[in-house]
């Protein structure tokens, strides 16, 4: 049978972006949808908007910083409509790029939803399409918890929009979004209060990197009202009050409620059972090779909710492309994944976490961590902390995580990554010479 399209990808994100052009590249003829803008979650209401926020919200310190170095005090003042508009217009501006590299690649964009009419043929507005491959690459969208007055609240999609600076506002969730929104709003001098459910952040991140992050946070001025959950929200003359159960539950009012409690495969309107694909606690079921239950049908990316991040979106997008239009077969590797919070202060991890360590090799585990005030704090007066940790398997000296808060931890954590995925020794580490004085070298000094 001839087909319109040797690959039709749903979804211009950053997995679909990736698909398509290595794809055309090996000469396929390749489409993809999208009824956004171009570029995903990522690239339009994600990493690189808050990304540019967290960079705007940083300048606070540094005016107070400053004046141990013998800059003289200032009194700064800060207009969010300049931030957020020229957060925006860098969005435009990526959104006409990644247009511009499908058109390079000889990829075609069609605007609007697609939806499956059967294993090879889609639906985008009044046309019907027909692939011999099809690749889902939808990502995820924001999920709200259904409480009374829930409508009140925003999510993460529309914190890149607003129209004024909140004065006071809740962020409920310690996920990475809710911690970084909340970082960000504090910086540019929001009164933040974070609920969480739990009596730490980041669920998941390793003990020392939860609990340093939020001391840091609070020394900073978040609020956070831990092992307390929201009742409901209710809109009143002062703003929205917000209705609190559990350990810290005074009633707050704040203007802006954000919700920031989870994300979730954005599969709606997708039709998939009229094409066969089946999911799994509301995500699409994938094998290996990212292969749905209909062989000619794949998923990449946060649709998939295997690990939720642009870069293995774009890896698995790649390497689906290599293996059926370029004979590379190869496959991702969801180990040893680096990542970085944004947040105030900054953390970064790859590896096993000291628990997922121990619960694997026992007590042949060793670890080796240090806390200290870095060098930039000599003189500010600022209570700031660095951490750096390592995971260590005895028996064989290899160093199973990296962990680390503190500034630049995101870029630090790179290097840190290759040593970790080439098997790296504690030896071969404390082998290695150090930058002084840096933060850095304290990884390749720890006893």
């Amino acid at each position: 049978m001839a087909y319109d399209y040797d690959l039709f990808v749903i979804g211009a994100g950053s997995g679909g972006l990736a698909s398509s052009k290595r794809a055309a590249s090996y000469g396929a003829k390749v489409a993809i949808a999208e009824n956004d803008l171009v570029g995903g979650t990522c690239v339009i209401r994600g990493c690189v908007p808050k990304k540019l926020m967290v960079y705007g919200s940083r300048f606070s310190h540094l005016y107070q910083d400053a004046v141990g170095y013998g800059w003289s005090e200032v009194e700064p003042s800060f207009d969010w409509h300049k931030l957020i508009d020229a957060v925006n217009t860098e969005v435009l501006r990526l959104n006409k790029l990644h247009i511009s590299f499908l058109e390079k690649a000889g990829v075609e964009l069609i605007e609007g939803y697609a939806k499956f009419i059967d294993p090879h043929t889609v639906e985008v507005g009044d046309r019907k399409i027909t692939a011999d491959k099809i690749l889902i690459a939808v990502g995820g969208k924001a999920e709200k918890i259904n409480i009374p007055g829930i409508e009140h609240s925003i999510t993460s999609r529309e914190m890149f929009h607003l129209k004024e600076q909140p004065k006071r506002m809740a962020v409920w969730g310690g996920g990475y979004i809710g911690v970084e929104f909340a970082g960000i709003l504090n910086g540019v001098g929001t009164e933040v209060t974070e609920i969480i459910r739990r009596d730490l952040i980041l669920r998941g991140f390793d003990q020392d990197i939860r609990s340093n992050i939020q001391e840091g946070m609070t020394k900073h001025g978040v609020d956070f009202r831990i092992n307390t959950n929201v009742e409901k929200i209710e809109k009143v003359e002062e703003g929205l009050k917000v209705h609190l159960t559990g350990e810290n539950a005074e009633p707050l009012i704040v203007d802006t409620f954000l919700c920031a409690t989870g994300r979730k495969p954005n599969l709606e309107g997708l039709n998939l059972e009229n094409a066969g694909v089946e999911t799994v606690s509301g995500a699409i079921a994938v094998s290996g090779n990212c292969r749905t239950t209909q062989p000619n049908i794949y998923a990449v990316g946060d649709c998939i909710d295997k690990a939720n991040l642009t870069p293995v979106a774009i890896a698995q997008g790649r390497a689906f492309a290599d293996t059926e239009f370029g004979n590379i077969p190869r496959a991702i590797s969801l180990e040893n994944i680096p990542t970085a919070v944004f947040s105030e202060p900054e953390g970064s991890t790859v590896g096993l976490t000291e628990a997922e360590a121990k619960e694997k090799f026992g007590d042949s585990i060793k670890c080796y961590r240090a806390k200290f005030r870095p060098m930039f704090h000599s003189f500010t007066g600022a209570d700031e902390k660095v951490m750096v940790k390592l995971v260590v398997e005895g028996n064989t000296d290899r160093v199973l995580g990296v962990h680390m808060v503190g500034k630049d931890a995101g870029e630090i954590i790179q290097g840190m990554a290759i040593a970790v995925n080439m098997g790296a020794t504690k030896a071969d580490f404390d082998r290695t010479i150090g930058i002084h004085p840096s933060t850095s070298e304290e990884l390749v000094t720890l006893r």
